[in-house]
């Protein structure tokens, strides 16, 4: 099944992507967080299955509780004192920043996750390349840098244990041994790779003043629809924050700004934002599995 979202322009995508992850970077809402990492991990859980939700149950709310309780421990500003130790005080303040800011950097994780998913390096490259044409080769080869270094370091130790020369077995010095033969080998083949990669993009004329370029990524009224949709919605939250709208204060007491009616519309803006894509793929899957059935 498709990824609804991908098929987009690059640039919807991107646009859309520096919308959400600002926004979850800048502000520190609870209903907006919230509402953020819900529509992150929905999205992310749809494009990635149950392991996804396999890694937020055992990676990520551990570290927004262990930021929480972190910020607890060293930070002692806030009236609502809950517990008093031996050498300082526990506050409710500072519990509720710490759970707000471990919300946030998680929120943020996902949303690069579903951004390394529906951003593919030839998007970047389309986006990117006429501008910046290097820094977009850099950008574009740290992106796929983890899954293929993985990969062939997988091929060097599956090799290197063929050959006797594994990192699991033996005393502990023949291990080290092993294993830094290992590490010297893909550091070997990653300055390789790195050579033969500028030599092939210099071969192809990359980067030259006036040189053409091939795309299938066509902008049509469908990109249009949804680009307005992004920016309506973008707008309509930023104008709200920049009004006061949504405001938190957290010290010396928290307190967040009533924003009645406007603030509503800002926080419904806001999801319609966020849930857009995860909105695409269920409406994806409730016609593929039509489709299915009328089979």
């Amino acid at each position: 099944m498709r990824n609804a979202f991908s098929t987009y322009h690059p640039a919807v995508n991107f646009i859309f992507f520096f919308a959400v992850i600002g926004f979850a970077v800048f502000v520190m809402n609870p209903v907006l967080q919230i509402t953020a990492l819900t529509a992150a991990l929905a999205y992310a859980v749809m494009l990635k299955g149950r392991a996804m939700a396999k890694l937020f149950a055992l990676g990520m709310i551990p570290l927004i509780l262990i930021v929480m309780a972190v910020n607890m421990l060293t930070n002692h500003r806030g009236d609502t004192v809950l517990l008093y130790t031996k050498y300082s005080q526990i506050t409710a303040e500072s519990m509720v920043y710490g759970a707000l800011t471990g919300i946030m950097m998680v929120t943020v994780m996902v949303w690069f996750i579903c951004f390394g998913k529906v951003m593919t390096g030839e998007k970047l490259m389309y986006i990117f390349g006429r501008m910046t044409p290097a820094a977009a080769m850099i950008f574009t080869m740290v992106m796929r840098f983890i899954p293929s270094y993985r990969k062939q370091i997988e091929k060097i130790s599956a090799a290197q244990k063929g050959m006797g020369r594994s990192v699991t077995d033996g005393t502990l010095r023949s291990r080290m041994r092993h294993g830094m033969k290992t590490v010297s080998i893909m550091l070997t083949w990653a300055l390789e790779n790195s050579v033969e990669t500028a030599d092939s993009m210099r071969a192809r004329g990359y980067g030259l003043r006036g040189r053409s370029t091939f795309s299938l990524y066509r902008f049509d009224g469908r990109d249009a629809l949804i680009l307005i949709h992004v920016l309506l919605m973008a707008a309509a939250v930023a104008a709200g924050l920049a009004s006061g709208l949504g405001s938190m204060e957290f010290y010396p007491q928290t307190d967040m700004a009533e924003g009645g009616a406007a603030g509503v519309l800002v926080y419904a803006a806001y999801a319609l934002l966020c849930f857009m894509p995860a909105m695409m793929q269920m409406k994806e899957v409730i016609v593929w599995k039509y489709l299915r059935s009328r089979i």
